[in-house]
């Protein structure tokens, strides 16, 4: 006999219409199938990501209290039987990221020794993404805290966008990583006029594939900014070279090794026409702003008359908001995959896209069983 179904609930937060298919298959009913809806830091009331994915699914936030003690020490109490039951946690990373994590491990562990079947995070920003490669005499951090949710019971993750596709082999049980793309791509469409003007551009040679999916998908022309003004990740030492060589340190008799020419970057340039053009900016994660100013305020000499900023995670730190306000910068479209409404009180150029819809189809499809396939339709590997 098939399953029946519930009409899904609609969400009031929701600005975009979802792709065909999805709103055929978002309720089910959590009392009667197994599985519960956990947020690991509270939402306040209405706002926050756990809320709008709830009642995407027709279900109700699971009972649990989360907060700090007088001397610092997190403590979670669950207040209701989650035996032999599936247990989504969903942590969005708010500013104090260290304290969500721990409010993530124990939560998960409490979950664990509560006999849940499954324990899945729902972590659409997963921390610690940029500390995914060996530097100098570092550590790799991200491989850590993977090991470090494993090792606290959580036996599948869904994220989106991770920093670096890699990153997923540093876990050792199932991680879906998700794509904000079609959201803000719709974003584009529906919201800017004339985007058929526009150009995707790429502030550094290492956005240039995502910037070179959007430009194809959207059939405009591509445009990557390069020169002296960039520092990327591959620029630092990646800990090969240690110890560093010493000036008077002793060699080898006989040994001599080629020498790794310094670089040495070009005057800035932007390869590609933006004159009388749209400028949209996109990348993944947009956390400290100087860079994407400076590249606004080159596109703007070099002619583009209006300029967005597309992204997945908007983590907007320091004085981000008040760099965007007063810079050449017309708009800055995120998704809601990390809390920033205190940064938009601030900048009134800063725009929202929920991304629940996605979050809570695959919920549902991983509590049914269900392949995930259809969540990666056209999807490849430079998205």
């Amino acid at each position: 006999m098939p399953r029946k179904l519930l009409l899904p609930y609609k969400s009031v937060f929701s600005r975009f219409r979802a792709p065909r298919g999805l709103h055929d298959s978002l309720a089910m009913n959590a009392a009667r199938s197994g599985y519960r809806v956990f947020p690991a830091t509270p939402p306040p009331p209405c706002t926050g990501l756990a809320k709008r994915i709830t009642e995407r699914l027709g279900a109700e936030l699971g009972k649990s209290v989360v907060y700090q003690e007088t001397n610092g020490e997190t403590r979670v109490e669950i207040k209701e039987s989650v035996r032999g039951q599936d247990i989504f946690i969903i942590q969005t990373i708010p500013r104090d990221v260290n304290t969500a994590v721990m409010e993530l491990l124990i939560m998960a562990y409490a979950l664990k020794t509560s006999c849940a079947r499954n324990i899945i995070g729902v972590i659409p920003y997963f921390p610690y993404s940029k500390q995914s490669k060996m530097r100098k005499r570092g550590s790799i951090v991200c491989k850590l805290l993977a090991s470090m949710l494993a090792k606290a019971g959580l036996t599948h993750i869904i994220t989106m966008d991770l920093h670096q596709k890699e990153i997923q082999g540093f876990f050792s049980f199932p991680v879906d990583n998700l794509r904000a793309s079609p959201f803000l791509l719709q974003y584009i469409q529906e919201e800017i006029p004339d985007y058929r003007n526009a150009v995707i551009v790429a502030k550094s040679p290492d956005a240039a594939k995502r910037a070179q999916s959007y430009a194809e998908r959207l059939r405009l022309g591509l445009a990557v900014i390069h020169g002296e003004a960039q520092c990327t990740e591959q620029d630092m030492d990646d800990g090969r070279h240690s110890p560093p060589m010493v000036k008077n340190a002793t060699v080898h008799p006989g040994l001599e090794l080629p020498l790794m020419m310094a670089k040495e970057k070009p005057p800035i340039t932007v390869v590609g026409d933006v004159g009388g053009r749209i400028a949209i900016i996109v990348d993944d994660i947009i956390d400290d702003v100087e860079s994407f100013v400076a590249a606004a305020e080159i596109l703007k000499e070099r002619g583009a008359y209006k300029i967005f900023v597309m992204a997945t995670h908007g983590l907007l730190s320091a004085d981000a908001p008040r760099l965007i306000e007063e810079s050449s910068i017309d708009e800055v479209v995120v998704t809601n995959t990390v809390p920033h409404e205190v940064q938009k009180l601030q900048c009134p150029k800063i725009k929202t896209v929920d991304i629940s819809l996605i979050l809570s189809e695959a919920i549902r499809r991983i509590h049914n069983g269900e392949s995930m396939a259809y969540l990666f339709r056209n999807i490849t590997v430079d998205d």
